[in-house]
């Protein structure tokens, strides 16, 4: 990859506003796993003082779209990449900074191998949301289709 070439995190911030707003950091992205901090604002913070319910969600939808591009970029000339549903669970009080760590819930391979057959396949990204200190404080699921296009 050429280092001129914008980084997944990069062409996100600058292609979907919600990620610029929330001020989210793309630090990790590979076709493994996604990792997307979203830093401690008081503007985000709910009524207890941790990041709301709506930032948190935003963030790990965030991360899933990362490793979504990151896997299959490489078929965006034939399909582009849509979220179909998603069900967050909030586990555990959110304090200060909280980082989103999505992995594909399906082989890549078996994705590609359905689109080839001329199918929508849809498969799942699992999130995780921590707190700095480990503790997970949300898990989300969310399931991902590529629509081949016309």
């Amino acid at each position: 990859m050429s280092e001129n070439l914008p980084s997944i995190g990069e062409m996100l911030a600058a292609t979907v506003p919600m990620a610029r707003t929330l001020n989210l950091d793309f630090t990790e992205t590979t076709v493994e796993r996604a990792v997307v901090r979203l830093p401690d604002q008081s503007e985000y913070h709910n009524h207890v003082g941790g990041p709301h319910a709506g930032a948190m969600f935003t963030l790990a939808e965030s991360a899933s779209g990362a490793i979504v591009l990151a896997a299959f970029g490489d078929q965006l000339s034939r399909a582009v990449p849509l979220a179909v549903r998603a069900e967050i669970g909030y586990k555990k009080l959110a304090m200060g900074p909280v980082t989103a760590t999505a992995e594909l819930g399906r082989p890549a391979a078996d994705v590609v191998k359905e689109l080839d057959a001329g199918e929508r396949p849809e498969f799942p990204v699992n999130v995780a949301i921590t707190r700095e200190d480990g503790a997970v404080t949300g898990e989300m699921t969310i399931v991902w289709t590529l629509r081949p296009n016309s």
